[in-house]
């Protein structure tokens, strides 16, 4: 009787902590979700500054007086602190997506983003200058 009490009570212990492990993974998976989600999020908002900011430099002004080589490296520099911005959250969104890429990856890849960034805008300037009027 003493046996068939232990086995039952072992039984019933496994059996909670198994639910136990169970529905804490299921929360940790839930979190770590929302973090991705999060995170994905504010890369989003990242980009979108840095591309509102980027879209401001592509102003008549410019357009009318500035040569296209002028103009690039206006871009380049432009927007200083949403660039960062959008590198940094967009790193870490993806540090989150492939945690076991190398070191560099997640930098180059947002520095690309970037740089199709920066070519975007600098393509429809240089495509409107040669636009007739």
């Amino acid at each position: 009787m003493r046996l068939h009490l232990a086995l039952a009570l072992a039984t019933l212990t496994s059996s909670a902590l198994a639910s136990s492990a169970l529905t804490s993974g299921a929360l940790i998976s839930s979190a770590w979700a929302d973090e991705v989600e999060d995170a994905h999020r504010q890369a989003l908002q990242g980009r979108d500054s840095y591309w509102n900011c980027l879209a401001r430099e592509y102003s008549p002004d410019h357009i009318k007086t500035m040569s296209a080589q002028d103009f690039t490296a206006d871009i380049a520099a432009a927007c200083p602190s949403e660039r960062q911005n959008f590198r940094v959250t967009l790193m870490d969104y993806l540090s989150m997506q492939h945690p076991d890429a190398e070191a560099g990856a997640h930098l180059s890849t947002a520095n690309r983003a970037i740089q199709l960034a920066q070519k975007d805008i600098v393509t429809a300037f240089t495509r409107h200058k040669a636009a007739p009027n």
